[in-house]
């Protein structure tokens, strides 16, 4: 039975304060303003005080309002009419088409059972040579793109929803700009994948608050689709503006702050989402690829740094590709001694001398004389830069391997590249 409080004892932000005995933490309840019903829900317990979080924004929300609890936390309604659909942070239709009602299920909810999960195994194909080849993504692994503002982390993401190895896309945009939102769901639905996308879209013109549900819908959703035996990738864009909406709750909340002003359950609101990521024995899969933008570049931001330690690794991604020094996939190894046998003496092989080339580039522009070696490493450099790091570069795994001999050979000679002889004997060009 609804509960009825019809006094709110003070308003806050977005948060309303209401003093109602038997609620329960995340309980929904329902604002009834001059402009309509309004939906929040409880983030904080006080005795009898609760605290609710407006979704649309406390504007319009006078003391004198009506508050109703709904006895049930936040749901959404999952079926396959979700397909081709845009939603907003509430999961209310964004897209004008018609509420999703049936299979409703709780969001939020705890990651899956350990001795559930099974160790992954299964390489998450995008054409990228930088992922396929040096740091392979894996079915059910979750790791970020460490960026700056500027990079093209919209366009990668976005190539990755049209071209990677999985049954449905799930796509979390989180205080995104307009034109941001537009381009995802032009360049999907023009490369055809938009009939197998499911969008939750929050807006920086929307509230703020509707910014912290984007993940946990886009989790739930993934989750009921997953057990019913489908391999999801869920895309989220971008982390750290989820991380300011929680920053700018607490602080309305007069929580005291963290490193930064941050929330001091930051590593665990993370954490929580991004343990969603699993390979479920017998059923589907979930695998997490989220943007994480570092302000001023800075590694050691409260939100790269915490995500650093909760991910299977991380992709960097500056001026405009994937950098090989830092970006790693810790779960590489279980994939791509599968795939081809050359796979892994060419990822070691030219990322080595990668690293010389590029102590090679240091020497050339401080004005050191080049060696015959040196100028050897300076081309392989610029080849490696333009068929490999080029984020436009769109090949298959095999391909790729093949244009890593053929950048070697045009090159060095094969006893200068380290690789084993018997396969310089299987795979050297002619």
């Amino acid at each position: 039975m609804r509960k009825v409080c019809t006094r709110i004892l003070r308003i806050s932000g977005n948060v309303v304060t209401v003093k109602a005995p038997g609620i329960a933490y995340e309980e929904l309840a329902e604002i009834s303003t001059s402009r309509g019903p309004s939906l929040a829900q409880v983030i904080r317990l006080d005795g009898d005080a609760v605290c609710l979080q407006v979704f649309a924004g406390a504007r319009g929300v006078s003391t004198g309002d009506e508050v109703r609890f709904l006895g049930h936390p936040m749901k959404v309604g999952v079926s396959e009419n979700m397909l081709g659909r845009i939603f907003n942070g509430s999961g209310a239709p964004r897209d004008k088409g018609p509420a999703i009602t049936e299979n409703l299920i709780e969001i939020a909810g705890p990651a899956a059972n350990p001795s559930k999960r099974v160790i992954p195994r299964h390489m998450v194909r995008t054409n990228i040579p930088m992922i396929d080849v040096f740091n392979s993504l894996v079915e059910s692994q979750k790791i970020p793109i460490f960026s700056v503002s500027g990079e093209p982390y919209d366009e990668l993401l976005a190539r990755i929803a049209l071209q990677a190895e999985a049954d449905i896309i799930v796509l979390g945009g989180i205080g995104l700009k307009y034109d941001q939102y537009m381009y995802f769901k032009n360049t999907l639905e023009e490369g055809g994948a938009l009939s197998r996308a499911i969008f939750f879209m929050h807006t920086a013109a929307d509230p703020t608050v509707e910014g912290l549900m984007v993940p946990d819908l886009s989790l739930a959703v993934a989750e009921k689709f997953a057990l019913e035996g489908t391999r999801v990738l869920v895309l989220l864009t971008d982390m750290t503006n989820f991380s300011d909406a929680m920053k700018e709750i607490a602080i309305t909340m007069e929580q005291v702050p963290s490193n930064r002003g941050y929330p001091g359950d930051l590593y665990t609101q993370l954490a929580a989402r991004y343990e969603k990521a699993v390979d479920f024995e017998g059923a589907g899969s979930i695998t997490i690829l989220a943007v994480t933008t570092m302000p001023g570049d800075d590694v050691t931001h409260p939100v790269p740094d915490n995500t650093g330690y909760i991910t299977e690794g991380q992709f960097y991604l500056r001026h405009g590709r994937i950098e090989p020094f830092g970006s790693l996939s810790r779960l590489k190894q279980l994939v791509n001694k599968d795939t081809r046998e050359d796979h892994r003496a060419i990822m070691d092989g030219m990322i080595q001398l990668y690293a010389n080339f590029v102590e090679t580039d240091e020497k050339r522009a401080m004005g050191f004389r080049m060696s015959d070696w040196d100028k050897k490493l300076l081309k392989y450099g610029d080849l490696f830069e333009s068929k490999m790091m080029d984020l436009r570069v769109n090949v298959p795994l095999e391909q790729a391997l093949d244009n890593g001999w053929k950048i070697l050979a045009e090159c060095f000679k094969p006893e200068e590249t380290n690789l084993r002889t018997e396969l310089i004997e299987q795979f050297w060009p002619e």
